[in-house]
């Protein structure tokens, strides 16, 4: 199937980098969230991020007006109703999630596509709420989506092979590349990266070393091109914490327990960036270790 029209739900950080992505790669784009507030924020954050783009050469700025254009906002579903593809990319939160696509399916013609962004949850279980589980499977863009290249596709027992096709269609298009994962839970990249950085925070709460010596070693020793702990804090504690608890849940391995001390940062509020604390603090002009 050939995809024109795509709908987004969810204009978070995640949503709205899927809708820069999409329009530059000629898609028309449907952003939608229940809050207007955050639809004009991703306005905002799309015109920032397309005009840094322009600024560095990577696009001209005839192509980010093009892209712009591409673009509509809506706090209504009903407005998917001649979209070919949908990207859902609301919080990791299944019931949410589930929620959301029951909701939906009055909306959208018989030939669309459903897909989640979900960075771990089931696309197998996601799709059973749906009408078109061969219809469904898991669209995982990675943070910050228009400067990372890969995109994860995963099948649920259900999924057929066209609508796995059409999604790569869309994955080659905007010029990224696709991994094949099966559908376990965190899928492939989640699945290594996690638990990481779960045992960077075990680190710090066993004494091993400080958030800075953790962070330092990991960049210098391994290469890395950010500690686990400032990477933790860059993705969302909140996010970390659902990601490990999927991993402890759905393969029942002590292994992926997640660390208290994490779990106590979530229940305080220090998710990391977006709140201005986790492992730093970023209330003043340069980023301190928090402990």
């Amino acid at each position: 199937m050939q995809i024109k029209k795509v709908g987004v739900i969810g204009a978070g950080q995640m949503g709205n980098g899927i809708a820069h992505v999409l329009s530059l790669g000629g898609y028309h784009v449907i952003l939608n969230d229940i809050d207007k507030n955050t639809l004009e924020k991703a306005s905002h954050n799309i015109k920032n991020n397309l005009e840094r783009q322009v600024n560095s050469k990577k696009i001209s700025a005839a192509e980010s007006n093009a892209a712009l254009k591409l673009i509509d906002y809506t706090v209504s579903l009903e407005d998917f109703n001649e979209v070919d593809l949908v990207i859902e990319a609301a919080t990791e939160n299944e019931p949410i999630k589930q929620k959301i696509l029951n909701s939906l399916l009055t909306h959208i013609q018989p030939h669309t596509i459903l897909t989640s962004n979900t960075s771990s949850i089931s696309i197998t279980r996601l799709a059973s709420c749906t009408d078109r589980p061969e219809k469904f499977m898991g669209f995982h863009f990675m943070n910050p989506v228009p400067v990372m290249q890969l995109v994860e596709l995963i099948k649920g027992i259900a999924t057929d092979q066209e609508t796995y096709d059409s999604c790569l269609q869309v994955v080659e298009k905007l010029g990224k590349t696709a991994a094949s994962a099966e559908d376990f839970p965190a899928f492939i990249v989640n699945r290594v990266l996690m638990p990481m950085i779960n045992e960077a925070v075990y680190a710090l709460y066993e004494g091993v070393g400080s958030v800075e010596a953790i962070d330092t070693s990991m960049k210098l020793g391994a290469n890395h091109p950010m500690g686990p702990l400032e990477l933790a804090d860059f993705i969302g504690l909140d996010t970390c914490l659902a990601i490990m608890n999927v991993l402890h849940e759905g393969l029942a391995d002590t292994k992926y327990r997640p660390c208290p001390l994490m779990t106590k940062y979530v229940e305080a509020g220090w998710l990391g960036r977006k709140t201005k604390r986790g492992f730093y603090d970023y209330t003043g002009e340069q980023q301190i270790p928090s402990r």
